[in-house]
């Protein structure tokens, strides 16, 4: 039995002990304990908290029904709130979690990322051919003042700009930003195709004609 069901069950009888600043305390010191600190912290939280409603359940089975019942319910209490903490510092966090600029602070222009983009497709990166395909159309507009230099700029925030100027490709815009997101943060390997459709959609905003 773990310190603090021990004296959970040892404490339904009243009066009620212990109070609460020594079992949040209690909570704290378990808590503390190294083997929460891993990759796995949530389930073990869990595994932990099963372990202390069984020998909660078990340290007062030879008392009352009231008694049992109380335990019972301190130790769905403590598990409730243990997981509405622990979703609301998740939400939070994502609240919080802003994508990275889609643009770095190398100076190169838009031509030599679309250069530098087709050297990587020829080469069979079609990963990399994407990303600088996306940097080059967004920087190339950004040249022609079509849309403003925004230090930071997530690569919707840029595809949002660029749909106002150009409505008629704001779908595919705000397609390559997804790709864009999706291959360089989201660890997804792009494909030959999907740099091609990029290359293209900066021609189309550049006003030349598709290369083949």
């Amino acid at each position: 039995m773990t310190p603090l069901a021990a004296l959970l069950a040892g404490s339904l009888e009243p009066p009620l002990d212990p109070s609460g600043d020594e079992a949040r305390r209690m909570l704290r010191r378990e808590l503390a304990d190294p083997k929460y600190y891993d990759a796995n912290i949530l389930q073990r939280l869990m595994d932990w908290l099963g372990r202390l409603v069984d020998d909660t359940i078990s340290g007062v089975s030879a008392s009352g029904p009231l008694s049992t019942l109380l335990a019972i319910i301190v130790a769905l209490a403590l598990v409730a709130a243990i997981i509405l903490i622990v979703s609301r510092a998740r939400r939070t966090a994502q609240a919080d979690r802003r994508p990275a600029a889609a643009l770095t602070d190398e100076v190169i222009t838009a031509a030599e990322l679309r250069s530098r983009a087709e050297a990587a497709l020829a080469a069979g990166d079609a990963s990399a051919a994407l990303v600088d395909a996306f940097r080059a159309l967004a920087v190339r507009q950004v040249e022609r003042e079509r849309i403003e230099d925004v230090p930071q700029a997530t690569a919707h925030e840029l595809a949002r700009a660029l749909a106002v100027e150009f409505p008629a490709q704001a779908g595919a815009v705000h397609h390559g930003a997804d790709l864009f997101d999706q291959t360089l943060y989201g660890e997804r390997r792009a494909t030959r195709e999907q740099a091609l459709e990029l290359l293209a959609l900066d021609d189309a905003l550049a006003g030349r004609a598709a290369r083949r």
